[in-house]
């Protein structure tokens, strides 16, 4: 079946020679990954779109209590300057922080917030610098944040993971639209709001360090009470972000917010730039047996000349950078002379972390057991009554799935420059290898398969077969192994046969921690891994559409696996798609993501770079059905498919089923469970092919 390489010189009519050798998905994988480098190093943010997108992004979606209630629950020490007590506070319902308070003896002059890094307690940031604060006067409290081991990252009695307890909680809380950072800077504000009610008239300082240089720094941009700010190992510029730890990636940051534009926010008010060495976090806590699938990530210090330029390029005279820490800090923190320092007295260590842990764990499980009502508000303004109806309401939820949800890319400009050469020769098709040009570094490949014995003049429907995660087309036309053959079945290879011109790209999500840097990458310039395979498709169907034997009009799709979630994303966004089928994907795809409560969700495992920030409060996969409605859609399900249960694919798809009976085109859609694993099935959805693109 695969042509012999003396006839492997043969272009399809039209096209140029593809003469390129190689691993042409390694190739398109470091194509995508020079563009998104080129792009972090020469994008710049423009205007910041202020502080309510910055609120957005970072997880600040939940309203705090409205009255802080501070609990003091033991003395733990006691000076002639002040007494420090083990403290929690109020935030949410059922969250609270936890942490000291320490009261100057003497009246108040003004009220502190000292943040530790992740891996500080707040008894050894007391010991080490709050006690200066309250010496001086300020009424100090000092939160604790989730640390960066991993004892209670997963459930027991299903599997434990080797992710940090930020990362584990910055997971579910992603796909939920909070974000771990959210969670912290609402702990920090909750402590402004219960110091502030006591005492409206003081100033508020808020320090931090490592982590808590994070937390305290975006604490200072969203909240203006915060008069004065110290940043400590922390402050740089942000173009390798994606090397730090997963729990720091914010979506859409740095094409808005770069440390010089989160400082701008802050100003006129005082931000004071410790250069203190940051923590050396190296990565996760090891991979072991039984705990695997946290990202990589490490925090490296920055050459003071890097600080110095990302505060130079902020362009505000409220910043101060100071480059021997010590008491030089707390003299500008207080704007004065500091009193000389006494003894700090010996406290004892309190357990916190697995309370805090559990608390923000469940709050966010809890958010997304919410989530179908969230996202029932947040479709309240789409007209459902009917298609046409929809066609009129349509346009913003297709804006929002594309921006906020896949992320956008430059529509590929002027005409393809397809090259072909052909890759296999049988007696009912022939097959050629394409490459396409998308745009700078990014290209399309994949596999065109045309039927024997058209006649002329003689259009048929194209379906394009799609693979699934680390998939090649050859895969799903010719395998070479066993469990190939049982996962795709040949079907592009079968669809072929049955007369259908097939398809099959090669989609970047191959090459393991290579493909899943680009989605680090990518996130935090606001372009998903989707983005690029959905510019990928569109120049794909630029060209495929000019063929002479290709209806246009006649454009169907049949994903498996990753290419199943391919299926109910590009359709939404490729109206030129006529009829979509997804196989070994469709799912209530919030909790597929985040429960912690079943095995096979993503919350375990090592595929991080799925998560989609605040889908389960946008779009479901009912949601993203909608969008490619009123177009023919099928679900095909393996009652024994590992991906989910039949429970939860039903319940999604009775959404479905639903919108389409309503529209009295309940034709149009279709589910088929078989006895059967994470595999292609071809019995229903070949017929759902054959009678939606009508063929034969």
């Amino acid at each position: 079946m695969i042509l012999s390489t003396l006839l492997l010189a043969a272009a399809l009519p039209g096209t140029e020679a593809l003469t390129r050798e190689g691993d042409l998905a390694l190739q398109m994988v470091d194509g995508i990954d020079r563009y998104l480098a080129r792009r972090i190093q020469n994008d710049r943010p423009s205007a910041p779109p202020g502080r309510d997108r910055f609120r957005r992004i970072i997880g600040l979606a939940d309203a705090r209590l409205p009255n802080i209630e501070l609990t003091r629950r033991a003395q733990l020490a006691s000076t002639r300057a002040y007494d420090i007590h083990a403290v929690r506070w109020s935030v949410f319902e059922n969250v609270d922080a936890d942490g000291l308070l320490i009261e100057p003896k003497e009246q108040a002059t003004c009220l502190a917030v000292a943040i530790p890094d992740a891996d500080q307690t707040p008894e050894a940031v007391a010991q080490f610098y709050a006690v200066r604060l309250a010496e001086n006067g300020c009424r100090t409290l000092i939160p604790t944040l989730i640390d960066r081991h991993d004892e209670w990252s997963g459930n027991p009695a299903i599997r434990m993971t080797n992710q940090p307890h930020r990362e584990y909680i910055y997971r579910m809380a992603y796909q939920a639209g909070r974000h771990i950072i959210g969670y912290e800077v609402q702990k920090v504000l909750a402590a402004v709001d219960w110091l502030k009610a006591a005492h409206p008239q003081l100033p508020v300082l808020v320090s931090g360090y490592g982590e808590g240089g994070l937390i305290a720094f975006y604490s200072a941009a969203v909240d203006e009470r915060i008069q004065t700010t110290v940043v400590s190992g922390y402050f740089r510029n942000r173009r390798t972000i994606h090397n730090e730890p997963i729990y720091r990636n914010v979506w859409s940051l740095l094409p808005n917010y770069g440390d010089a534009e989160i400082a701008r926010l802050i100003a006129p008010r005082k931000l004071i730039i410790e250069a203190q060495r940051h923590p050396n976090v190296q990565g996760p806590p090891a991979a072991r047996a039984g705990r695997l699938g946290a990202a990589p990530g490490s925090i490296t210090t920055p050459a003071i000349e890097e600080v110095r330029a990302e505060i130079q390029r902020a362009n505000a005279a409220n910043i101060t950078l100071i480059e021997k820490p010590g008491e030089a800090t707390l003299q500008a923190f207080l704007g004065r002379d500091p009193k000389p320092p006494g003894t700090p007295p010996t406290l004892p260590k309190t357990d916190r972390m697995e309370r805090q842990f559990r608390q923000l764990v469940e709050f966010t499980q809890r958010t997304v057991r919410n989530a179908e009502r969230a996202r029932k508000q947040y479709w309240s303004k789409a007209d459902l009554t009917s298609p046409s109806a929809w066609a009129n309401t349509r346009g913003y939820y297709e804006e929002q799935f594309q921006t906020e949800i896949i992320g956008r890319l430059p529509k590929p400009a002027g005409a393809p420059k397809p090259e072909t050469r052909p890759i296999y020769d049988s007696h009912l098709f022939e097959g050629y290898e394409v490459y396409l040009p998308v745009y700078d570094e990014v290209f399309a490949y994949g596999v065109l398969l045309i039927p024997k014995g058209m006649k002329p003049g003689e259009r048929r429907p194209l379906v394009i077969a799609q693979h699934g995660l680390e998939g090649r087309p050859q895969e799903i036309i010719q395998p070479t192994i066993p469990g190939e053959m049982r996962t795709y079945q040949r079907f592009a290879a079968r669809l072929a046969e049955r007369g259908f011109i097939v398809f099959a790209p090669q989609n970047p999500y191959i090459h393991g921690e290579k493909f899943r840097q680009l989605c680090r990458k990518g996130d935090p310039l606001q372009i998903g891994l989707f983005a690029f395979i959905g510019a990928q498709y569109s120049r794909a169907i630029d060209w495929l559409e000019t063929l002479p034997f290709v209806d246009k009009d006649r454009i169907g799709f049949y994903g498996l696996s990753y290419g199943g979630a391919t299926a109910v994303r590009v359709p939404a966004m490729e109206p030129r798609i006529k009829a979509v089928i997804c196989s070994g994907n469709f799912n209530e795809w919030s909790w597929k993501i985040t429960t912690e409560e079943h095995p096979f969700t993503y919350q375990f495992t090592r595929e991080y770079e799925i998560y989609e920030f605040n889908q389960t409060n946008t779009f479901g996969h009912a949601e993203m059905a909608t969008l490619i409605a009123p177009r023919p859609f099928f679900v095909e399900r393996g009652h024994s498919d590992g991906v989910g249960i039949d429970e939860w694919v039903s319940y999604e798809y009775a959404k479905v089923r639903r919108l389409y009976a309503q529209w009295q085109i309940g034709d149009r859609t279709g589910i088929e469970f078989f006895n059967g694993v994470h595999q292609i099935w071809g019995h229903g959805a070949f017929e759902f092919l054959h009678r939606h693109l009508q063929w034969p």
